[in-house]
C-alpha cells in the first residue's frame, strides 16, 4: 500500500470516527417512543405553555430579549412539530394525525393567552422586538432548517439533558411570533398577524423537515403502508407546503439584501458628495424600490448656503459611481424658489438638537460656577462708594476677592484684596479702621491692603 494511500485511510477513519452517531445514539424504538410522548398537550405541558405565551408576551411588550428567550426556553412547542417530522420519516400517520392534533391546540392556546395579554395590556404600541417577528425572509427558513436538525440530533441521543434543546427552542423562536400574532390581532393589525403567523409556519415546517431528512438519514424503519394514494397525497402535500414556505420567503431576503445595499450605497454617496464646509444635511430620507416603472428616490433637506443648479447636476452625475443608477435625487434648500417647500420639521429638529447640546454647555458652566459664587457675591463698586464717603482723601478702590493655592494647585482658602490709591491729604492711620471695616462689610478676617502711590 503507497503512503498517500495509507495517509488517506487514516485521514477517512478519522473524520468517520469524529462524525459517528452511533457511539452514544438511543435505541430507535426509545426514539420513537421519547417523541410520541411530547406530542401530547395537556395537564403541565398546557399550564406551562400558557405561561410561556405570557412571558414572551411581556418580553415583547417592554421590549426585553432576556424576557424572551427566557419564554422560549421553557416552552414545549417542539414536540408535536418534531412528532410530525417522525411521522413523515416512518410513515406513522396516527402519530401525524396526533401531532397535528396537538399543534393546531397548542397554536390556538398561545394565540389566545397572548391576544388577551395584549389587550389588557397598556402599552399598545409595537416595539422592535415585535417588529423584527412580522417579515420572515429565506434566512429564517436556514435558521429553522439547521434548528431543527440540532434538535433531532439531539432527541436521537441517549442524554437528553443537554443545552441542545433550550438552544434550538431560542434559535428557531417559536414562541415569538406566535405572540406576536397575538398582537396583531389584539390591535387589529392584520399585517403584524399575518407576517408573524407566517413566520411562525416557516419555522415549524423547516423543522419537520429537518427532522424527516435526519430521520431517513438514520434509515430508520419505515411502517407498511397498505393505502399508497394517502402516501402519494402525503409527498403531494409536503412539496406544496415547501413551495409556499420557501418562494416567499426567498422574494423577501432577495429584496432585503438589495435593500440593505441600497441603504449602503445612499449613505456613502450623501457622506462623500454632499460634504459641504458651508452647508449641512439635516435629513437623508429613501424610498427602494424593485419596479423600474417607479424608481428608488433619495431626498435631502440641506441647510445652509444655497447649493447651485450645476452643483447639484454634477452630484447627479457620480451616483451611477455609487451603484445608484437609475435612482431620483431630490433635494430641498432653505431658499429655493418657486412652489418648492421645506420640510421645517427636520430644521426643527437640527435646532433642537443644538439647543440641547447648548443647554448640557450651559449646564457643565453653572457647576463650575458653583466655585465662583463666592467671588461674584462681593459688591465691590457699592462697597468701594462707601469706602471713600467714610475716609476721605481717597482717589480710587478696587477690590475683589482671590483664591490661595497649595504647592500642588489646590484652591485652599480665600482673601479679600484691596487696592487703595489715596490722595495727598490722607491720613494713614485711619488704615486700621478702614481694615476692621473691610472685615465687617466682606464678612472674612483676612483682608489684603494695597496702597498704590505715584
Amino acid at each position: 500500500m503507497s503512503v498517500k494511500q495509507n495517509l488517506y485511510n487514516r485521514l477517512k477513519a478519522f473524520v468517520k470516527e469524529r462524525f459517528d452517531l452511533t457511539s452514544d445514539s438511543a435505541t430507535q424504538q426509545e426514539v420513537i417512543n421519547n417523541i410520541s410522548n411530547g406530542v401530547v398537550f395537556s395537564g403541565t405541558n398546557l399550564w406551562v405553555l400558557i405561561f410561556a405565551t405570557l412571558i414572551a408576551s411581556l418580553g415583547l411588550n417592554v421590549n426585553s430579549t432576556a424576557v424572551i428567550i427566557g419564554a422560549m426556553c421553557i416552552s414545549p412547542l417542539m414536540g408535536p412539530i418534531i412528532g410530525i417530522g417522525l411521522a413523515l420519516g416512518i410513515n406513522d400517520y396516527n402519530l401525524m394525525k396526533k401531532s397535528l392534533r396537538n399543534l393546531g391546540f397548542m397554536t390556538i392556546v398561545s394565540i389566545c393567552a397572548s391576544t388577551l395579554f395584549f389587550i389588557i395590556s397598556p402599552i399598545s404600541t409595537a416595539q422592535s422586538e415585535l417588529l423584527a417577528r412580522t417579515m420572515p425572509t429565506l434566512y429564517d427558513v436556514l435558521i429553522a432548517l439547521f434548528g431543527g436538525a440540532a434538535g433531532i440530533v439531539a432527541q436521537t441521543r441517549r442524554d437528553r439533558t443537554s443545552t441542545v434543546i433550550p438552544g434550538v427552542a431560542i434559535a428557531t423562536a417559536l414562541m415569538p411570533p406566535l405572540c406576536t400574532a397575538g398582537f396583531g390581532l389584539a390591535t387589529l393589525q392584520l399585517n403584524y398577524f399575518i407576517g408573524a403567523l407566517y413566520l411562525y409556519f416557516i419555522n415549524m415546517v423547516c423543522i419537520a423537515l429537518a427532522t424527516y431528512l435526519f430521520i431517513r438519514f438514520l434509515k430508520y424503519p419505515r411502517q407498511e403502508v397498505a393505502d399508497v394514494k394517502t402516501q402519494k397525497r402525503v409527498k403531494f402535500y409536503m412539496s406544496v407546503i415547501m413551495t409556499i414556505v420557501i418562494v416567499p420567503s426567498t422574494v423577501i431576503a432577495i429584496h432585503l439584501v438589495r435593500e440593505t445595499i441600497f441603504e449602503s450605497n445612499v449613505q456613502r454617496y450623501v457622506n462623500t458628495v454632499f460634504n459641504y464646509n458651508n452647508t449641512r444635511v439635516l435629513e437623508c430620507n429613501t424610498t427602494f424600490r424593485l419596479s423600474q416603472k417607479y424608481p428608488s428616490t433619495i431626498e435631502l433637506v440641506l441647510l445652509g448656503e444655497v447649493i447651485s443648479d450645476e452643483v447639484i447636476d454634477n452630484a447627479r452625475s457620480q451616483m451611477p459611481h455609487y451603484g445608484l443608477e437609475d435612482v431620483e435625487l431630490v433635494v430641498h434648500q432653505t431658499n429655493f424658489k418657486g412652489d418648492t417647500q421645506i420640510d421645517f420639521s427636520s430644521v426643527q429638529k437640527s435646532y433642537s438638537e443644538l439647543l440641547n447640546e447648548r443647554n448640557e454647555q450651559i449646564a457643565r458652566l453653572r457647576q463650575r460656577l458653583e466655585a465662583y459664587r463666592s467671588v461674584d457675591t462681593l459688591a465691590s463698586a457699592s462697597m468701594a462708594k462707601e469706602c471713600m464717603a467714610m475716609i476721605p482723601h481717597i482717589e480710587l478702590v478696587s477690590m475683589s476677592r482671590h483664591y490661595v493655592y497649595d504647592s500642588i494647585g489646590r484652591s485652599v482658602d480665600t482673601i479679600l484684596v484691596c487696592v487703595l490709591k489715596p490722595a495727598a491729604e490722607f491720613d494713614k492711620s485711619q488704615c486700621g479702621r478702614l481694615e476692621k471695616w473691610l472685615q465687617v462689610r466682606g464678612k472674612t478676617d483676612k483682608i489684603m491692603l494695597h496702597y498704590v502711590e505715584e
